[in-house]
C-alpha cells in the first residue's frame, strides 16, 4: 500500500556556504599570533601602520617585563622621528562635552589636512581595571577619518587621571607621522599638574549655569590653563555663557603675567553645534607663534623631559621595592605586628627601608 502524500513535507535544508575558508582562517590564526620584531615594529610604524601603532601602544602598556623591554627598543628607535606634534591638553568636569568638543574641533584639523591622535583617558573599572567610558563610541565621526587616531586607556591608578604611559605613547603617535596630539583626561582633579607636564597647550572646557562656576576659580587650575573655553553656549544657555565669560576673564586678570608672556584668554563655543572652533583654533596658532619666537616652547619641553625623567626615576625604585622578595616577606610580619599593635607604621617603613 503507497504511503499518502501530503502538501506538508519537510524538504532538505540549503547549507549555507562558509563565510571563511578554513586556509583563511588558519592565515589569520597565524599572523595573530606572529610575533613581530623591533624592526618590523619601527618601519611599519614609520609608515604609519595604525595596526602598528596600536599594537605599539599596547607593548608600552603591559606590564609583562619582556613586553615592556620590547617597548623600550621600539621606543628608542622612533625617539629621532618624535618631537614633530603639537600637544594639547583638554581637561573639565564629567558632562562638559569633552569628547563632542574634541570630535568637532579635531574634524576640523584633519578637514585642512592635518593628521590627529587622540589619547582618551578613560575611568577604570574597580573591578578589572579596563576602561569604562569608551571614547571611540562618543566620537562616531572622527573614529572613522582616515586622519585620526583614537585610543582609550585605562587611568588606572594614575594622578590626574592621566595614564602612565600616555607620554610614550605620545612619542609613538609623532613617530607615525601625527602632527596634532590630544589628550583628554578623566577630568579635573587634585592633579592637573601632570596633565600640564606632557602638553604644549592646556585648555579648560567649563559650562555655565551648571553651579561649578567658583569651581573655576581656584588658583590652581587658572594658573595651569593658557585658555578656559566655556562649552555648550548655545539655545538658552548661550547668555549664561557670556555671564561667565566676563567672570572668567575678571579672574585671569587677577594673576601676574604666566612664564611663557601669553594672557590665558576665555571663549565661548558649541561643540554640538560647530560653534566657536575657529576661534579656538586660531587662538592656539596665536599661542604657538608667541611662545616658539620668545623660546618659551623648547624651554617647557626641556622642563617636562626632566619631570618626567625623575618620575620614572621614582616608579622604578618603588617597583623594585615591592618586587623585592625580602621586602615582600617582611611587609606581610610587619603587617601583622600592625595589627596586633606592636609596631607603628613609621618604625615598620624604617625597618622594611633598611632592608635595602
Amino acid at each position: 500500500m503507497n504511503k499518502k502524500t501530503t502538501t506538508l513535507h519537510e524538504k532538505k535544508g540549503v547549507s549555507q556556504p562558509e563565510t571563511t575558508s578554513k586556509l583563511s582562517a588558519e592565515k589569520i590564526k597565524i599572523k595573530r599570533n606572529k610575533h613581530n620584531s623591533v624592526d618590523e615594529f619601527v618601519s611599519s610604524i614609520l609608515e604609519g601602520s595604525i595596526p602598528f601603532l596600536s599594537k605599539a601602544i599596547t607593548l608600552v602598556e603591559s606590564t609583562n617585563p619582556r613586553h615592556q623591554e620590547k617597548a623600550n627598543e621600539i621606543l628608542e628607535r622612533c625617539l629621532p622621528h618624535a618631537n614633530n606634534s603639537i600637544r594639547i591638553g583638554i581637561t573639565g568636569v564629567p558632562g562638559v562635552g569633552k569628547s563632542t568638543f574634541i570630535e568637532t574641533f579635531g574634524k576640523r584639523l584633519t578637514s585642512q589636512g592635518k593628521k590627529v591622535a587622540v589619547l582618551a583617558i578613560d575611568p577604570s573599572s574597580s573591578v578589572n581595571k579596563g576602561s569604562i567610558l569608551g571614547d571611540k563610541t562618543r566620537m562616531e565621526e572622527l573614529v572613522t577619518d582616515k586622519n585620526a587616531f583614537i585610543r582609550p586607556s585605562p587611568s588606572g591608578t594614575s594622578l590626574g587621571g592621566v595614564a602612565q604611559k600616555t607620554r610614550e605613547s605620545i612619542i609613538l603617535c609623532e613617530a607615525a607621522g601625527f602632527d596634532t596630539i590630544i589628550i583628554e583626561t578623566v577630568g579635573v582633579g587634585q592633579s592637573e599638574t601632570v596633565v600640564h607636564s606632557m602638553v604644549d597647550f592646556f585648555l579648560l572646557l567649563k559650562i555655565a549655569g551648571a553651579g561649578d562656576e567658583l569651581q573655576g576659580i581656584k588658583r590652581g587650575i587658572i594658573e595651569m590653563a593658557d585658555a578656559i573655553v566655556i562649552n555648550k553656549a548655545d539655545g538658552g544657555n548661550e547668555k549664561n555663557a557670556g555671564i561667565a565669560k566676563v567672570a572668567f576673564n575678571s579672574a585671569l586678570h587677577l594673576y601676574p603675567p604666566k612664564e611663557s608672556k601669553w594672557q590665558p584668554k576665555v571663549l565661548t563655543a558649541s561643540a554640538l553645534k560647530n560653534k566657536g572652533m575657529t576661534a579656538i583654533d586660531q587662538m592656539i596658532a596665536n599661542y604657538l607663534s608667541l611662545t616658539k619666537q620668545n623660546a618659551f616652547f623648547q624651554q617647557k619641553r626641556d622642563q617636562q623631559n626632566t619631570f618626567w625623567l625623575l618620575s620614572s626615576i621614582e616608579q622604578q625604585l618603588k617597583d623594585n621595592f615591592y618586587q623585592n622578595p625580602s621586602i615582600k616577606k617582611a611587609l606581610s610580619k610587619e603587617i601583622k605586628k600592625l595589627e596586633n599593635s606592636q609596631t607603628t607604621p613609621f618604625s615598620a617603613a624604617k625597618r622594611l627601608l633598611d632592608i635595602l
